[in-house]
């Protein structure tokens, strides 16, 4: 197939770019487990076989910068926080790539009292990012000291927070068990406004990737509703799972609302696509829709019935970056409790499920039958910016490296190894031959002649 894709750009008949996306889709449907280990300390000399890890509590949130995609932020739920750099990595006796952090810091009185729930980078320089909490607070830190600069308490748990990457306003959309998005101003230091219409708990926000004013939320109502912050009634309308058509563009009302609702049942993840024409959502009836954000309507596309989804925790999915996909073959990552379930977006299709190498090496997976381990549980998940890797964070204190191994890495590790073998064989066959000389030697029988 690659062989036909160059011929055919040789002749003309295809455009650089289909080879590319060949290449590129390739290696996403490739990713693998890799042996990499974040450690924020060596194995004590007391205990030299103790297993070392990112948070000693377990690692609820990271998040990789946009810019150099180089630096991944990860945050625990003991309130720790670690900086590591990607390229550079220590080397470990079973071949292993080791992590150390840049710089890292563990509870004080001055930080987050109770776990982090999420971190985000600034979306404009990543000097600096901030964290959210269940201590109630949302906090600004310095990339370079680890140090908050600022403090916003919001009297009530933050599950989620969301910066637009696009705008030139500052304004952070805060999920808390309040049932109305707060909105925080990074320039004034002061909570603007909030935006009211969900029954329950929000759980999920995210500003849309093309309209910087533009804000999709997610409760524990089971709605999601369309915000323009720029309006007093700010309320554009809300989904509603059994519209397949878009109820929202039938309408010519200046303020359409639904009260159908997109998920029966908390709805803690919310996604929109590079472009903005759609909205992943993901809820706790187990299922994962995707919407047209132009009219609302639901795609009908069907992921399943492996989708495992519970908690208030964020459970979001990652998009592999559309510029490495052919047209309308978006790729996505859903973290679905112990493994990563790989599916084409648009079709619903599975085409891997992706799981560590611990769990296919020792069957951690289920401690009992019908029991899961709950500390092998995937918090989130990172796309590693101009490049074909994807991070994962584990309740277990882990980040997991993912990269791409392809057929003809597994060929070229199978030559090694029966090399390998045939050097052996080779080996065992000379000292086999040495051994049978030395016992001719030592059973002939030594005559001696007579006097």
């Amino acid at each position: 197939m690659q062989n036909q894709h160059l011929f055919n750009r040789a002749l003309g008949v295809s455009p650089p770019n289909v080879l590319k996306h060949a290449t590129t889709s390739r290696l996403i449907y490739a990713l693998q487990p890799t042996n990499v280990t974040f450690n924020q300390e060596w194995p004590s000399k007391d205990n030299p076989n103790e297993q070392a890890s990112a948070h000693p509590s377990g690692v609820n949130a990271l998040t990789i910068d946009k810019f150099e995609g180089r630096y991944l932020l990860s945050a625990g739920a003991d309130s720790s926080i670690a900086i590591w750099d990607l390229e550079n990595f220590d080397s470990g006796e079973d071949g292993g790539l080791i992590y150390r952090p840049l710089a890292a810091i563990n509870k004080t009185s001055e930080e987050h009292k109770l776990g982090i729930t999420q971190v985000q980078y600034y979306p404009f320089d990543s000097l600096a990012f901030l964290t959210s909490s269940y201590d109630h607070t949302v906090k600004i830190y310095s990339s370079e000291t680890l140090r908050p600069s600022a403090s916003f308490d919001l009297d009530s748990v933050v599950y989620n927070i969301a910066l637009s990457p696009i705008a030139d306003h500052l304004l952070v959309a805060c999920a808390t068990q309040s049932p109305a998005v707060r909105l925080i101003d990074l320039r004034t230091g002061a909570s603007t406004h909030s935006l009211a219409g969900h029954s329950g708990a929000i759980l999920s926000t995210a500003w849309s990737p093309v309209r910087e004013h533009i804000l999709a939320s997610g409760a524990t109502d089971g709605s999601v509703r369309f915000w323009d912050i720029r309006r007093s009634v700010g309320e554009l309308g809300s989904l509603n799972l059994e519209d397949s058509i878009g109820v929202m563009a039938r309408s010519s009302s200046s303020r359409t609302v639904s009260n159908g609702k997109a998920h029966r049942g908390p709805v803690n993840g919310i996604l929109w696509t590079e472009d903005g024409r759609h909205l992943v959502t993901c809820g706790h009836d187990q299922r994962i829709r995707v919407w047209k954000t132009d009219t609302g309507a639901n795609t009908l596309a069907n992921f399943g019935p492996m989708v495992r989804n519970s908690g208030l925790a964020p459970v979001i999915p990652v998009l592999a970056p559309v510029q490495m996909l052919p047209l309308e073959k978006d790729v996505m990552f859903y973290p679905n409790e112990h493994e990563i379930l790989a599916y084409e977006m648009f079709e619903g299709k599975l085409f891997r499920r992706l799981r560590r190498l611990q769990q296919r090496r020792l069957g951690e997976v289920s401690t009992r039958k019908g029991q899961r381990n709950a500390k092998d549980r995937i918090t989130a998940l990172s796309w590693r910016p101009h490049n074909v890797e994807l991070y994962s964070a584990h309740s277990d204190g882990n980040i997991v490296g993912w990269k791409p191994r392809t057929e003809e890495d597994a060929e070229l590790d199978d030559e090694e190894e029966l090399e390998l073998e045939n050097a052996e064989s080779s080996k065992k066959r000379k000292r086999d031959i040495l051994e049978d000389i030395y016992q001719d030697l030592t059973r002939k029988k030594i005559t001696f002649g007579g006097m």
